[in-house]
């Protein structure tokens, strides 16, 4: 894997055409996805400024060109009238050049539409000469011509009275009143995860720190907390934000996981007091930085897409000098005290054709590279194994276990293994018995819903060309269909 110096990392994009060699090669790689956001080139990570405004959804996320590594930050945007067919716009938030206060990075944040302009609130990364760090919460306001105008001053900087991770400022308007709050994930200055919240009666002047987020009972819940929202959904508040550096129960070795705790928010007391405790959001491998579409004026749903990646990993697109995608979107209810992802409805668009059901000599299903697989699920214990050789042996195993209502996911048997030390096996209690499931398999990823939303697998997946079929063990009705494309491949920054 290429060992990145400093320069590399940090080396400023000047003309669009030093990345097209290096397009050129990813393109021929055997992993790019047919119906997932990716980059055009390097590397993709947390979604940002995530909104409905102008008649179309406009979504973010940070990238950096160069390769699969984390240096000089953009924001790169694109957009959809479905949230199922994407079409790319290109770079609209670019870093300061010399000593600006993103002079190192335009980290993520979000976005909120005012009459015909949209505000994009974001992290700016600012290095001293002596590489010393200052994070400042920046503004930008895009107009209907799509390029950004930046605000000459950041909104605020760092507050003193903790470390200078600060970051990913969430924009939030509450109905029916005047007042705006953006929150912040930060550190204390012992080393604990937190939430800033700062205030104003106007978006652009004006915000000051009203204090920090109290969530009794999970103070000492990771060393920080990233990309923290709250959504109010069916009637209740949902916090979501990615506790960093501590392990839990069931996720292996990983220490970054991204997650939420249903309650109830006082904006006057800036308490947010729980009603249970703090889930995990997707039980899969590779899921992070979630985010939350602003606006979508629907008081019962919210609908997410989050990074399908983790920070601190590897994966082995590295060595082709690119990586990640983004989720397919969710949509987001509550059912019971657990937040329900389900697939949205217009995914169906993406359907071409139902495949014949015909298996070969080990009772094995062909495969194809993008596909979607639904399964309805009958008393009893039902295993499936995706990604196996021609013979059957190999692959990912999906198992459930009717007495004990345990389902898992394994990767193990793959060829391809990566990230071992995080642990390669996952699994999830159910409350009811198995009777659904939904599965989106891309060239490199899965997508496993279950019982209509009651738990979700995301996982990164490198498929070898023998690992192309499908063997199902118990009592199920299946179908498949071939998917098409969602984004047209083509190079634009």
């Amino acid at each position: 894997m290429k060992e990145w110096t400093r320069e590399e990392r940090y080396r400023y994009l000047k003309d669009p055409q030093e990345l097209q060699e290096l397009y050129a090669r990813i393109t021929k790689s055997e992993f790019r996805q047919t119906f997932h956001n990716q980059p055009v080139t390097g590397l993709l990570n947390d979604p940002n400024g995530f909104v409905w405004y102008d008649n179309s959804w406009h979504l973010f996320y940070q990238w950096c060109p160069w390769g699969a590594v984390h240096g000089l930050k953009y924001w790169y945007h694109i957009v959809s009238k479905d949230l199922v067919s994407w079409k790319n716009l290109g770079v609209c938030l670019l870093p300061d050049q010399g000593d600006g206060y993103d002079n190192k990075g335009a980290y993520s944040g979000s976005a909120l539409p005012i009459d015909d302009k949209l505000y994009l609130y974001y992290t700016g990364n600012h290095r001293d000469t002596d590489w010393t760090r200052h994070a400042y919460t920046c503004l930008a306001r895009l107009g209907t011509d799509g390029w950004p105008e930046k605000y000459p001053l950041p909104l605020f900087g760092s507050h003193p009275s903790y470390t200078e991770h600060q970051r990913d400022p969430k924009i939030i308007k509450l109905p029916g009143k005047e007042r705006y709050y953006i929150i912040l994930g930060a550190q204390t200055m012992d080393k604990r995860g937190c939430i800033l919240v700062y205030s104003s009666m106007d978006l652009q002047h004006g915000w000051e720190l009203a204090g920090e987020l109290k969530v009794p009972g999970f103070e000492e819940l990771g060393d920080m907390w990233e990309c923290p929202s709250i959504e109010h959904i069916g009637g209740k508040d949902v916090l979501l934000f990615c506790p960093q550096h501590v392990r839990l129960t069931g996720r292996g070795e990983s220490r970054n996981h991204n997650g939420y705790i249903i309650g109830d928010m006082d904006w006057d007391t800036l308490i947010f007091t729980p009603e249970g405790q703090f889930h995990v959001l997707d039980f899969g491998f590779d899921s992070y930085a979630a985010a939350c579409a602003n606006n979508i004026q629907d008081a019962d749903k919210a609908i997410l897409i989050a990074w399908m990646g983790l920070p601190d990993v590897f994966y082995p697109t590295d060595d082709e000098e690119w990586s990640g995608c983004l989720t397919l979107p969710r949509e987001l209810t509550i059912r019971g005290r657990r937040l329900i992802q389900r697939p949205l409805p217009e995914l169906k668009k993406l359907r071409e054709e139902e495949l014949p059901l015909e298996k070969n000599a080990s009772g094995c299903y062909p495969l194809p590279k993008a596909v979607e697989v639904e399964l309805d699920c009958r008393k009893g214990d039902v295993r499936l194994k995706l990604f196996t050789k021609e013979d059957g042996s190999g692959g990912m195993a999906v198992q459930y276990q009717d007495d004990t209502k345990v389902i898992s996911v394994d990767r193990s048997g793959m060829h391809t293994r990566f990230n071992i030390s995080e642990g390669e096996s996952r699994e999830r209690i159910l409350e009811h018995d198995l009777v659904h499931l939904r599965i989106y398999i891309d060239h490199s990823s899965i997508e496993i819903f279950v019982n209509d939303g009651d738990a979700v697998f995301t996982s990164r997946v490198f498929p070898t060309g023998q690992e192309r079929y499908l063997h199902i063990e118990g009592d199920v009705f299946l179908h498949m269909w071939t998917l098409k494309p969602a984004v047209r491949e083509h190079f634009l920054v």
